[in-house]
């Protein structure tokens, strides 16, 4: 389809730009007194069919009437021409011959005209031809602009419904997933770990001391903290598999699908370091403290039947290891 745009045209259905591409000037001037007294048709003569091309591309007919004999180019190649340029190769083409002959009409049809007439055509049939293609362009137009215009509004539709499925999966203070995202996707990945029989990790992740922390700092400051720590958490989820979460409170969470013992515990490690690195200050365990984060991790290869529940609580008892020994250190179970 050409740039050619729909505002381009009268509103009047039967409204018509012809351009005529001959080298007899006669020729173009009989058509043009033809034309002179019908209503909404624009009429421009081409008499170089070498500038048809260029012509064709400024005014933007809606019909090409086309000589097939003419010095120096042949008709039938200007039509093969017009059909391969992308801004005239949809606009319809009458062929105008001297010849009624069977054998160049189908050549003409076969090179791309929609149309043939002997000229010099009965009047009459030549506007009734011209409206005639003139309508079915627009249509063709206005059909092409209203599937641009739905593709535009489909895909418009799509991005505002990633826009709002990230919102409902997004925690809002952190960005990470919120707790209903993070049951759906452990689910899922439970579901094809069994199905595939490979090892799923979880970290459980808290946050040291954070009531007296927000007691101390206040929440905005409460707030900030955790922001840091998300994207610390964030970080550390190198592959698109990986599922960070804001599990609840100063609490989260990182799936690792398909992720062995030994590879969850560095991960852990190097979060718990590189949270330790922010030196985010803390009042506990003592003034002068930096804020930290205690780990619970766990491993499984589920069986069919089983829970993914069986992880979180695993992970949660590595937490509360982690928390018992002392907190800022990584407890596996």
């Amino acid at each position: 389809m050409n740039d050619l745009q729909l505002d381009d045209f009268k509103t009047d259905e039967n409204a018509a730009m012809v351009l005529l591409v001959d080298d007899q000037a006669m020729i173009g001037e009989a058509v043009r007194r033809g034309l002179s007294h019908e209503e909404n048709i624009d009429f421009h003569f081409c008499a170089d069919p070498h500038q048809a091309i260029a012509q064709a591309i400024r005014i933007k007919p809606t019909v090409i009437l086309q000589d097939l004999v003419m010095p120096g180019l042949d008709g039938l190649s200007l039509v093969r021409e017009y059909r391969n340029h992308p801004a005239t190769k949809d606009i319809p083409i009458i062929v105008l011959s001297t010849k009624e002959d069977p054998l160049i009409k189908s050549a003409a049809f076969a090179a791309g005209a929609n149309d043939y007439l002997v000229k010099l055509p009965d009047n009459i049939e030549l506007v009734a031809r011209i409206r005639y293609h003139s309508r079915s362009y627009m249509t063709l137009l206005q059909r092409d602009a209203a599937y641009r215009a739905l593709r535009v509004s489909q895909q418009q539709l799509l991005d505002t419904n990633l826009v709002l499925q990230r919102l409902m999966n997004s925690d809002g203070l952190t960005g990470l997933s919120n707790r209903r995202h993070f049951d759906e996707y452990l689910e899922l990945e439970w579901r094809r770990s069994v199905r595939d029989q490979t090892q799923l990790s979880l970290l459980m992740i808290d946050v040291d001391y954070f009531k007296s922390y927000n007691d101390s700092f206040g929440h905005l400051e409460g707030d900030e903290a955790l922001r840091k720590v998300a994207l610390a958490i964030r970080d550390a989820s190198s592959r698109p598999s990986d599922l960070p979460a804001r599990y609840g409170g100063e609490e989260f969470a990182l799936v690792l699908p398909n992720t062995s013992p030994g590879g969850a515990r560095l991960v852990a490690e190097k979060l718990r370091q590189t949270v330790a690195a922010l030196k985010i200050p803390h009042i506990a365990p003592a003034e002068g403290s930096s804020l930290t984060i205690s780990i619970g991790l766990s491993t499984i290869t589920p069986e069919h039947g089983s829970d993914c529940r069986q992880l979180i609580l695993a992970a949660d008892k590595g937490l509360y290891q982690a928390k018992h020994n002392g907190r800022n250190q990584v407890g596996i179970s």
